[in-house]
């Protein structure tokens, strides 16, 4: 009765998430306008409202969340103990629902799986919870409204041919493919980038436009062991299209040997209630399509090929593998072909922005290039994961290359060439082989929260993105409970996670990364000891003041030191409260402790970084 009741308050909230209608060719403002209710654009626009901005979200469908809801991927990839902002807000309500995380585990790609209706009314209800929140649904994109180099809102078309136009401080562009980008004329990358350009060194030797494969998701359901529910044989349906997607199809000896058998293929995405989600990728349902440069009537005409594929599946499931209880679900999807509103793009358009993330950002990022780590608004720790295996001429290494968790800059969302715009969803400014683990869901939609905060605050400050402070960001994206360093050993419920995520974001205490299966990641080691020459070299960095000469090779930092490394670095510091704060230590301090005396007492995380994470003396605009 508790979980009827739960769904039945999402629902009801739910209905009270849209806007009022807008009139036949209106025109509108706001202060902030999320293009497309995506899982980045519907977390940016929440994110927005809930720091007092007023903002829209205008999405093409009839529910909010994208890939995780309209599109059926609500089998999370990674970030489950990385619980940070938006994301652990939302696996929460996830739990509310279905009764604990055991109740989600499923299906063995995910810790987390549901419903997609359910994730859809979950958005709803977390949207209608803002009263300077507003979506219109129903209303595709046609162009974004430019004047000259500022982007100042969007045109918008419905079913009708009606227009809605919308002028905005702050436009964001969370469409699936980055298409107000592209209609603002704002610079952008499409397809892989040869090792040459990026310094990638992943065996990417010439640069072309491949993206990676697409998926028409469809949810299946068990009907009982004597129902009938297989589809009528679809058009070219050839069984030895999935050859090797099990271990019961396998004729082809040259093909792939399929490492599980049929119930496991279904297991892999099995959601509550007796559903299967069908996204498998090896010999499945992916079609390769590049869709991105067409126009929506080319773009819907094309992507009936991925239905095709599915229906095709579909049967297959059914008929060769006899499944013949499993049917299309007829409880989850609002359409009359009972499959996902949209399709699963993992890929479209990526801005050039005023930092590109390469491969080797993500997997040095204390060594390589500038810290952008200093930086971070978004962590993730899933591999980089591409798909291409329906479009053989396309690189098939890419899948599942090893990297530590990481943190996604914040000068991945600004264009280097634009105003009045900032980027979410999947066009963000990365290269396309990190497109493979930024895509992911939790990850967009921490991303998305730091859209919606860079974007609130530059509505609020009267200026461009680019202009609005790194640190301001990072503390407001902080008060909202997200995490800015990917460390899993400090959760945020130890008393010094705040400190740690501060001198982490400074980078004066380094983390540790490892590559880890499905779940990268980076170590703190709080209650490890440090030398006393790591520190100065993470002190000098900010407090040039601090000379390696005072300190001993192989000693480790005790309060001794601690106390005449902080007076050195800042010599107007009350000492005798310091030293005061300092006496309950006694032998080798650990880095949490160190973390937490440097952070009350320096307070280096005030101080200003650029894009790239370089210091700078721009006063903080808070």
């Amino acid at each position: 009765m508790k979980r009827l009741l739960t769904i039945f308050t999402i629902l009801a909230s739910a209905s009270m998430a849209c806007g009022t209608a807008p009139a036949t060719d209106s025109v509108i403002r706001t202060e902030v306008l999320v293009v497309g209710g995506g899982t980045g654009g519907t977390a940016a626009g929440i994110q927005s409202a809930r720091l007092g901005s007023k903002t829209i979200i205008v999405e093409p469908t009839s529910w909010l969340g994208g890939m995780i809801s309209a599109a059926g991927v609500s089998a999370t990839d990674g970030n489950h103990r990385l619980p940070s902002g938006i994301w652990k807000e939302f696996r929460d309500r996830i739990y509310a629902v279905y009764g604990g995380p055991a109740k989600v585990e499923t299906g063995w790609v995910s810790n987390t799986l549901f419903e997609p209706r359910v994730a859809d009314s979950i958005f709803k209800a977390m949207a209608a919870e803002s009263k300077d929140l507003s979506i219109y649904y129903g209303w595709r994109f046609d162009k974004a409204i430019k004047e000259g180099n500022k982007i100042t809102g969007a045109v918008f078309i419905n079913d009708k041919n009606e227009t809605l136009t919308i002028n905005a401080d702050i436009t964001i562009d969370a469409t699936e493919m980055g298409d107000v980008m592209a209609s603002a004329a704002v610079p952008y990358d499409l397809g892989m980038e040869a090792g040459s350009l990026t310094g990638e060194r992943v065996g990417i030797t010439e640069t072309n436009n491949v993206v990676q494969d697409l998926t028409w998701v469809a949810v299946l359901k068990d009907y009982g062991s004597a129902a009938d529910c297989t589809i009528v044989r679809p058009q070219g349906y050839d069984p030895n299209e999935f050859d090797g997607a099990c271990k019961e199809y396998y004729l082809n000896k040259q093909l792939p040997e399929p490492t599980v058998n049929a119930q496991a293929m279904l297991d892999y995405t099995k959601i509550p209630n007796g559903k299967y989600l069908l996204n498998w990728p090896k010999a499945g349902n992916d079609t390769y399509l590049n869709v991105v440069e067409l126009t929506e009537e080319q773009r819907n005409a094309e992507l009936e090929k991925a239905k095709a594929t599915t229906m095709r599946f579909i049967y297959f499931i059914q008929h060769q593998l006899g499944y013949k209880n499993l049917g299309l679900a007829n409880d989850e999807f609002p359409t009359a072909d009972k499959l996902a509103l949209i399709p699963y793009h993992r890929e479209g358009r990526r801005l050039k922005g005023m930092v590109r993330f390469t491969m080797r950002n993500l997997a040095e990022p204390f060594t390589y290039g500038d810290p952008v780590y200093r930086t971070g608004i978004s962590v993730g720790d899933y591999p980089i994961d591409h798909h291409h295996k329906k479009n053989l001429s396309a690189p098939q290494h890419l899948e599942f290359y090893p990297v530590p968790s990481f943190n996604v800059p914040l000068g991945t969302l600004i264009p280097k060439e634009a105003e009045g715009l900032i980027v979410a969803e999947k066009g963000i400014s990365v290269s396309n082989v990190v497109n493979g683990t930024t895509r992911l869901q939790p990850c967009v939609m921490l991303t998305g929260q730091a859209a919606g905060v860079l974007a609130s605050l530059s509505a609020k400050q009267h200026t461009t993105p680019a202009q609005v402070t790194v640190r301001s960001v990072q503390k407001a994206l902080m008060q909202s409970g997200a995490w800015l360093m990917p460390y899993l050993d400090v959760p945020a419920d130890r008393p010094q996670f705040a400190a740690i995520q501060r001198i982490g974001a400074t980078g004066i205490l380094k983390g540790k990364g490892i590559p880890y299966k499905w779940a990268n990641q980076t170590w703190f080691y709080p209650d490890s000891t440090v030398s006393e020459t790591t520190l100065v070299d993470g002190l000098a960095t900010y407090y040039p003041n601090v000379k390696a000469a005072t300190v001993k090779e192989g000693n480790d930092v005790n309060a001794e030191t601690l106390y005449k490394l902080i007076l050195m670095a800042d010599p107007s510091i009350n000492s005798f409260k310091l030293k005061t704060s300092l006496k309950p230590f006694s032998g080798a301090m650990k880095r949490s402790e160190i973390a937490v005396v440097i952070d009350e007492y320096l307070k280096p995380f005030d101080k200003e970084v650029d894009l790239n994470g370089r210091l700078n003396n721009t006063k903080p605009k808070f």
